[in-house]
């Protein structure tokens, strides 16, 4: 590690390998070091007997931008995978997202003016009042049915608390749909890779260098000096040794097996609503990019969990604490002259996969414009 580069990119998620890929063509020498034992971060996808596993939850791409979706198609072929999610309450399926579909699930009704007035009709409770907490918006918002099936038990045990405990701007909108339409997104792109989120990544790193199992934050000046730049995706906290406190997250905990069965659950994601189910959904893997010659199957639970520093962090917890905790870390960053920071952790946001291609590729141009 003596060889001196452009710039030293810690973590080999998306959002470091578009960045690395871009620094690549535009002829930079660039290093890139990842903590964990393999590329990709929590869209690791890994080849279990033919079948793509996502090892941390589910990730359907998708986006309204084509330039991003062309951009992805040139480096690996995608899929026309469509999201179509079942919710399962006390053993009753429901479609999701919400939609006509799951009207006629929860009251025998087809027309969508007579939906409407139902939905009306039950939140009416909250007309002109100022939403407390989630359950108060949530309940604003659709109502007691779908509150109490689809959205209550779902949440609390993802944020591990109860609803009546969590900020109302935790649910800004809730998309209804009065068609009988199942597609969980209305991106006009959406797919999977069809080799897998991996084989995406090793394109983007291809004529890299980089070195796995590499923990950039125990040895930063040796690191620092092997380039002119870094680029830094992980944890902003971490990056500044905690100094103002830790910021929160929660994390999560998965449980895959092998099923020897060709076909688990018919689609790729089971959302578990009711409380005491421990999980929140049951992804069968298979069904992503359906390989029906396969007689067996491989399924997730996906267990939500407290986060504690050492665990991974997955879901920022963006409560006005965190936040205002956060922006003292970003000051510290903003005033940084050759360490540019940048993904979900650095930035302490919730990122869809489109929208961290489009950061890294603003941040380089950026970069490339100084």
């Amino acid at each position: 590690m003596k060889i001196k580069y452009d710039f030293l990119i810690v973590g080999s998620g998306l959002y470091g390998a578009i960045c690395a890929n871009e620094l690549k063509k535009a002829g930079k020498k660039v290093l890139v070091i990842e903590k964990r034992n393999h590329i990709g971060g929590n869209i690791f996808t890994e080849n279990v007997n033919g079948i793509h596993v996502h090892k941390y939850g589910a990730h359907i791409f998708h986006t309204n931008d084509k330039e991003i979706w062309d951009y992805v198609n040139n480096i690996t072929e995608f899929n026309r995978f469509t999201n179509s999610p079942l919710a399962k309450y006390k053993g009753e399926l429901y479609n999701l997202p919400f939609n006509m579909n799951t009207f006629y699930q929860l009251w025998g009704e087809a027309n969508p003016e007579r939906v409407k007035e139902i939905i009306k009709s039950q939140t009416n409770e909250f007309s002109g009042k100022e939403p407390k907490n989630l359950e108060d918006k949530a309940l604003s918002l659709v109502g007691r049915d779908i509150y109490e099936k689809l959205i209550k038990g779902y949440t609390e045990k993802q944020w591990g608390r109860e609803a009546k405990e969590l900020p109302a701007f935790i649910i800004q909108r809730i998309p209804v749909r009065f068609t009988f339409d199942n597609n969980y997104f209305n991106d006009k792109y959406q797919g999977i890779p069809e080799e897998g989120y991996t084989v995406l990544i090793e394109k983007l790193l291809d004529g890299v260098d980089l070195h796995l199992g590499t923990d950039y934050l125990k040895d930063r000046a040796k690191f620092d000096a092997l380039a002119d730049k870094v680029i830094y995706t992980g944890p902003i906290d971490a990056f500044y040794n905690y100094e103002h406190g830790t910021l929160d997250y929660r994390s999560l905990r998965f449980n895959t097996n092998v099923e020897n069965v060709e076909n688990f659950q018919g689609v790729a994601v089971v959302n578990y609503t009711d409380k005491d189910v421990p999980y929140t959904r049951i992804i069968e893997h298979k069904h992503f990019n359906y390989t029906s010659n396969l007689p067996y199957t491989v399924v997730t639970k996906e267990y939500p969990v407290e986060w504690k520093p050492g665990d991974e962090p997955y879901y920022p917890v963006n409560d006005e604490k965190n936040m205002t905790l956060f922006k003292k870390y970003k000051k510290l960053a903003d005033a940084e002259q050759n360490i540019f920071f940048g993904g979900r952790l650095a930035e302490y946001k919730y990122y869809d996969m489109h929208m961290v291609i489009r950061a890294a590729l603003n941040k380089i141009n950026k970069i490339n414009e100084k």
